[in-house]
C-alpha cells in the first residue's frame, strides 16, 4: 500500500517538472503553433489548440490505467491517478483561478495565489515563442513570492 502512495505522490510532484519541461521547450519549441492563442486569443472559440496538450497528458494517464487493469503495469493505477490528480490541479489553477475560464476562485488573495498570479503574468507578458519565463504551474521563482 506504502508503494502505491508514494508512487503517487511522486508521479504527482514529477508533473510538475514535466509540465514545466513541456511549457519550455515543446510549448515554446516545436509545438508553438498549438500554444500561440494561449498568449494571443487569434479566435473567437472558448477551447483554445493550447488546449491539446490537456488531452494529452488525459491520454497518457489513460494508458496507465489501461495497463494497471491488465495486468501489464501493477503500479499503472497509481502513476495514471498521479497523472490525473496533476492535471486536475493544472486545470483548477491554471485555466480556473489564474484565466478565470470559469468564474471560480475570484476571491482568493493569499500570498501563495498573489504570487502564483504574478508569475503566470510574467510569463504571459512575452508574447513571442522565443522569451519567457517562469514556466512551471505550482512552483515559481521565490521572488514573486516575496514580491507578492
Amino acid at each position: 500500500m506504502w508503494l502505491y502512495i508514494i508512487v503517487f505522490i511522486l508521479t504527482f510532484f514529477g508533473m510538475e517538472f514535466m509540465a514545466w519541461f513541456t511549457h519550455k521547450y515543446v510549448m515554446h519549441g516545436f509545438l508553438w503553433n498549438l500554444h500561440a492563442d494561449h498568449h494571443k486569443k487569434d479566435h473567437d472559440s472558448w477551447f483554445e489548440r493550447n488546449d491539446t496538450f490537456f488531452v494529452f497528458y488525459a491520454v497518457v494517464s489513460m494508458t496507465f490505467f489501461f495497463l494497471w487493469q491488465n495486468g501489464i503495469l501493477e503500479i499503472g493505477l497509481a502513476i495514471g491517478l498521479g497523472i490525473f490528480a496533476y492535471g486536475l490541479t493544472y486545470f483548477l489553477v491554471h485555466d480556473i483561478f489564474i484565466h478565470q475560464r470559469f468564474k471560480l476562485f475570484r476571491n482568493a488573495n493569499n500570498k501563495y495565489a498573489r504570487a502564483l498570479r504574478r508569475a503566470h503574468k510574467m510569463h504571459h507578458k512575452h508574447l513571442g515563442k522565443g522569451q519567457g519565463e517562469c514556466f512551471g504551474m505550482l512552483l515559481f521563482p521565490f521572488k514573486h513570492y516575496k514580491n507578492a
